[in-house]
């Protein structure tokens, strides 16, 4: 039997509460990736040229350092991965956390809220950082019915 982690990236908490949903539907453990300075409102206004978000937007390598880690990834076979959209793409700090663990073998199942691109925006980039892992389609789930939830679970069973 696989064993299953939900992480996921939450600003406004909207992202945290589809991956709580997800973990109760998965049966998976949950994790929440921290950045380490944390990201105020002023951080992620998307309208600022200047904000934080903004800038490691328009730098594909930036990696905000993580507060924390997973206690034994190797024990986990499925990760669903959860993070809200930023500029067309999933946050540099979900890249961080792809590339701090060896997900060889592993399947990623992504799933992002979003105010108006799909996760599928996002699956290039992280198949790209997620080196030897199966990246499945995953899904866009803003307010999910529970069948919504349930479909994502199933992409990997």
């Amino acid at each position: 039997m696989s064993k299953s982690l939900v992480a996921f990236f939450s600003h406004g908490g909207r992202t945290a509460a589809v991956a709580r949903r997800v973990a109760e539907a998965a049966g998976a453990d949950l994790y929440e990736i921290v950045a380490e300075q944390p990201y105020t409102d002023a951080d992620v206004d998307w309208r600022d040229a200047g904000s934080r978000t903004t800038l490691e937007g328009k730098d594909p390598q930036a990696r905000p350092a993580i507060s924390g880690s997973v206690a034994d990834m190797d024990s986990y076979d499925v990760i669903y991965l959860g993070f809200p959209m930023w500029w067309y793409r999933e946050p540099n700090i979900v890249d961080t956390f792809l590339d701090t663990y060896d997900l060889d073998g592993k399947t990623v199942v992504p799933f992002c809220t979003s105010g108006g691109s799909p996760v599928s925006d996002a699956v290039p980039t992280i198949a790209g950082n997620a080196v030897g892992a199966t990246v499945l389609e995953g899904a866009t789930l803003n307010g999910p019915t529970d069948a919504q939830v349930e479909a994502l679970v199933a992409q990997a069973r």
